[in-house]
């Protein structure tokens, strides 16, 4: 038995790839005629037909499914437009911020304008009012840098030798005189101001014609100095540049800049002179805007 062949049934033959893809083919196309059946029929019959009725007897049938599968995804939905809505308040809140800052500046920007309005109308009004210099014209610029401690008594403003100005060119506010240009720049200019230990100023009492040197004096205020005891200085008095006396000498400063008014009048029995206080009718502290006065003719 064990040399005897045993006859064994042949192995059942696997289909092709060829045969399968046929058969994959074949229902492919059986389904897209159907369904082109299905539609044709669908709409040739009329709306109260055999396929209508099992048209709405499958949906009957598919509702459960439908409102099934609308409840499962629904919280999906919900967290969709949750993620999607604070990703949108996002966005919208940083727009909205970098919108704000815009505003902000630009408030700022005009309130700048707006505080610094007030002194240029002044500087138009001495321009073209009775007490501005003849020979002289009025280069208007702002004040970029203030006096940065109590020992300084400077400032700098926004033009230089380009514009015209120069050294030892007189400096006004609408109010009264500033003080001098002590140096020059091409873009810039820097302001000696009447406080300064430096400065001194030829001036006269506007109501009686008292001259004086306006200075500064004790305590840190300002004082006319050198006027004699005989001489009647009242508290209100207006005080003034002196100006030119002799062309051969000309002042820096010329005739009739307001410069204060008297504040108080003092004498002692010792003294020769008037102890005299003057308080700057310019704001010194905090001008914005000032017109630095340049000759209209080249001076020799």
């Amino acid at each position: 038995m064990l040399a005897s062949s045993v006859q064994r049934s042949k192995p059942t033959p696997y289909p092709s790839k060829a045969r399968s893809a046929l058969i994959r083919r074949t229902v492919v196309v059986i389904l897209v005629l159907v369904a082109l059946t299905l539609v044709t029929i669908s709409f040739r019959s009329p709306t109260a037909g055999a396929l209508h009725d099992m048209q709405g007897a499958g949906s009957t049938a598919l509702r459960p499914f439908q409102i099934a599968a609308t409840r499962v995804a629904q919280p999906f939905r919900d967290a969709y437009d949750y993620v999607d809505g604070l990703a949108s308040a996002k966005a919208e809140n940083k727009r909205l911020k970098k919108e704000n800052a815009a505003l902000r500046l630009a408030a700022l920007v005009s309130s700048g304008r707006a505080a610094k309005y007030p002194e240029l109308v002044k500087l138009l009004h001495f321009e073209q009012g009775q007490t501005f210099p003849n020979g002289y014209r009025a280069i208007n610029v702002s004040v970029i840098s203030f006096p940065g401690g109590p020992f300084a008594h400077t400032l700098t403003v926004a033009a230089g030798t380009s514009s015209g100005i120069r050294r030892n060119s007189p400096v006004v506010s609408g109010d009264g005189l500033v003080g001098i240009v002590s140096n020059v720049f091409p873009n810039s200019a820097i302001v000696t101001l009447l406080t300064d230990r430096q400065s001194a100023v030829a001036a006269r009492d506007l109501h009686n014609g008292v001259r004086g040197i306006v200075q500064l004096g004790p305590g840190g205020t300002l004082s006319l100095n050198q006027v004699r005891k005989q001489f009647s200085v009242k508290e209100g008095d207006e005080i003034v540049t002196d100006g030119t006396h002799s062309a051969r000498y000309p002042d820096l400063y010329p005739y009739g800049i307001p410069i204060g008014r008297v504040s108080s009048v003092g004498v002692t029995d010792t003294a020769i002179f008037l102890q005299v206080q003057v308080q700057p009718l310019a704001n010194l502290g905090s001008v914005d805007a000032v017109a630095v006065l340049v000759p209209t003719k080249q001076r020799r």
